[in-house]
């Protein structure tokens, strides 16, 4: 099997999975130490990198002293996070993190990259096969009474029951999902009627950034968080497509850096703003750089899992859910073990065999987090789509190779339809794309039940969901060898979670 793969594994231009809940649970407190503040005396000559500061208690006290510690040890801090506990900092120390580990107070700390500031490489976001005028005419030829012009090629409404649910509801203004990724461009025909600039935001540098328009991309920015945005809620208004829930809000939360990371001070400040402006989903098609899985035993690996934990479930607590993707590297999760040869990303990667039960992808196996496989037209799982028995929670569209799983008619390509900057639209493919019909879902659920809290949204997401027998055998490619294995049962597998998500169900039950 050959389906491009780009360095995130949010979506493959032809643009994570969960242990169990209680897994994570596992990160145990660093032990703190009354180290003397004079241990932390700053070093000369080190890069300049960004680091997490987690606090043990966040009394007034305690933050405090940890702060006073920072810029002892050659630390300016960034941002403060007070309501997690979490401190973003700059220091070009090289011994930063492992003096600050030793002042009392402090749980954990690590530097969130392996590149100076500011990073010096260049990341592969995968291009979008662009929708030609002749595509788009044909599509409008196409479409019947009712239908946005470009609906006939979303073949991905149909397994969720989306097209259905509209008939019924397109979902409440009330409800805003927001998009933690490249920037969204509300600028777009489909996706301005329902932008929420109230919940917007650039967090690229860990600090909010509420310039006018700053949770745009640029010229030279990916346009994934677009797509992702116009798959979530492009308007039914008569032009272009649609989204699942054409009815609700969306907001972009830009994470990515110039260079197309997203590294964790980002991620955390895109949480804590999700969770302190009333943003009821939130979605994640990406995993937090420069690690694919982060490792409990390595101290700052386990610093960035400590930080974007706080602020996923700091969100949760404020009644957000948020969705994740399971990834496109066609690994089993549940497996024990994984060759990982893409980290550190930002830097010099090398093969390193991880322990799936110890080694975490963020956001995406943070407690709570709905992880999300996609599947192709013909409803199987996608050829590069990430599995694994109790990490998988649902499946939804996310595309595939023509060549694996070719669309009915009148749709012709087996990617995913969706919104692209300067008014465009076009195809991407991945689990990236999966997630986005999850986070509409759940929007949709929220706004059927508006009173829901984010445990009971997650919990009818699964139990609504069509279950899906495990694929066996799995030969996507049809050249007599099994390509992955399937375990588990019809209601709860490593392919497809607790099944297809049911729009329908979300919005009648």
């Amino acid at each position: 099997m050959t389906v491009p793969k780009p360095r995130i594994r949010r979506a493959l231009a032809l643009p994570l999975g969960m242990v169990t809940a209680s897994a994570l649970a596992f990160l145990p407190n660093a032990t703190a130490s009354a180290a003397p503040v004079e241990s932390a005396a700053p070093q000369a000559g080190g890069p300049s990198l960004s680091y997490v500061v987690n606090i043990h208690n966040t009394g007034v006290g305690l933050t405090a002293h940890v702060k006073k510690a920072v810029a002892e040890a050659g630390g300016t801090i960034v941002e403060s996070y007070d309501q997690i506990g979490t401190l973003v900092v700059h220091s070009s120390n090289p011994e930063f993190a492992s003096v600050m580990r030793r002042v009392k107070g402090v749980d954990s700390a690590g530097a969130t990259r392996t590149a100076p500031l500011p990073t010096q490489s260049t990341a592969d976001m995968g291009a979008p096969k662009v929708l030609s005028a002749g595509e788009v005419a044909q599509a409008q030829a196409e479409a019947a009474g009712g239908q946005d012009p470009l609906e006939p090629l979303q073949w991905d409404l149909r397994p969720i029951k989306a097209d259905q649910a509209h008939r019924k509801t397109l979902g409440s203004p009330k409800v805003t999902v927001a998009v933690i990724d490249t920037g969204v461009d509300d600028t777009h025909p489909d996706l301005a009627p329902n932008f929420d600039r109230r919940a917007s935001v650039n967090c690229v540098s860990g600090k909010p950034d509420t310039t006018d328009g700053a949770w745009r991309p640029s010229a030279t920015d990916s346009p994934h968080g677009t797509h992702v945005a116009g798959e979530i809620a492009a308007a039914k208004n008569g032009s272009g497509m649609t989204g699942v829930a054409p009815g609700v809000k969306v907001a972009g939360i830009k994470v990515a850096d110039p260079d197309g990371f997203f590294y964790t001070e980002a991620v955390v400040c895109g949480f804590v703003w999700a969770a302190e402006h009333g943003v009821d989903v939130t979605n994640n098609s990406y995993y937090t750089d420069p690690w694919n899985f982060n490792c409990s035993d390595d101290p700052d690996q386990k610093a960035l899992v400590d930080a974007v934990d706080r602020a996923a479930r700091y969100a949760e607590k404020k009644g957000t859910v948020n969705v994740a993707a399971a990834g496109n590297d066609s690994y089993d999760l549940a497996s024990h073990a994984i060759t990982d040869p893409t980290s550190p990303n930002d830097s010099t990667p090398g093969d390193r065999v991880i322990d799936p039960h110890n080694c975490f992808d963020i956001p995406s196996q943070v407690p709570g987090v709905v992880t999300v496989s996609a599947t192709g037209a013909k409803g199987l799982k996608s050829s590069f789509s990430n599995y694994g028995l109790g990490v998988v929670d649902v499946t939804a569209p996310g595309g595939d190779s023509t060549a694996y799983q070719r669309p009915e008619p009148p749709a012709t390509s087996g990617l995913i339809l969706g919104t692209l900057p300067g008014g465009k639209w076009g195809y991407m493919a991945g689990t990236s794309m999966a997630s986005p019909h999850v986070a509409a879902v759940a929007a949709l659920i929220k706004s059927t039940h508006p009173n829901a809290p984010a445990s009971l949204v997650r919990s009818l997401l699964s139990s609504q969901a069509t279950p899906m027998g495990c694929t066996d055998p799995y030969d996507i490619d049809g050249d007599g060898k099994i390509d992955a294995v399937c375990e588990g049962t019809k209601n709860n597998n490593g392919f497809y979670g607790r099944g297809m998500v049911d729009a329908l169900a979300a919005v009648t039950k």
